[in-house]
């Protein structure tokens, strides 16, 4: 008797562990398909454009989403960085004369190529993808 008592047993264990498997899989399958289409939104959102004569020549224009600046140190060179200010996170607010301005902490960097013209900051901003065709900026 014991010995079917065991085999009932452990075909219940079977049976559940197939249920919580199958639940598993089925889960991670569904969490899959929404990462996807989550990646696939950030994707749709990480390019965008301006037009080039919103960037004034000596400034920049700063974008949140995807967080770049665009800066045009001379007229017709047009340069693109992450907006992202090293030091602490933050998003940098402004440039004029060719500096880029962090909010936080007062980091500034060169609108020419991203480098640390006064600190806390200690590296400077990477330079981001962009592309010039006409009148409109396209980066991300």
């Amino acid at each position: 008797m014991s010995n079917s008592l065991n085999q009932g047993i452990e075909r219940r264990d079977v049976l559940k562990a197939g249920v919580i498997a199958g639940g598993v899989v089925a889960g991670g399958s569904a969490l899959a398909g929404c990462a996807a289409a989550e990646e696939g939104a950030k994707e749709a959102s990480a390019t965008a454009s301006i037009p080039l004569s919103t960037v004034a020549v000596g400034g920049g224009v700063v974008v949140a989403d995807p967080p770049v600046v665009v800066t045009q140190p001379s007229s017709g060179d047009v340069k693109a960085f992450t907006a992202i200010c090293p030091h602490a996170g933050c998003l940098v607010s402004d440039v004029a004369d060719n500096v880029i301005i962090c909010p936080c902490h007062g980091s500034k960097f060169s609108a020419e190529d991203g480098s640390v013209i006064a600190g806390p900051a200690s590296s400077g901003l990477a330079g981001a993808a962009y592309k010039v065709d006409g009148d409109t900026v396209t980066f991300g």
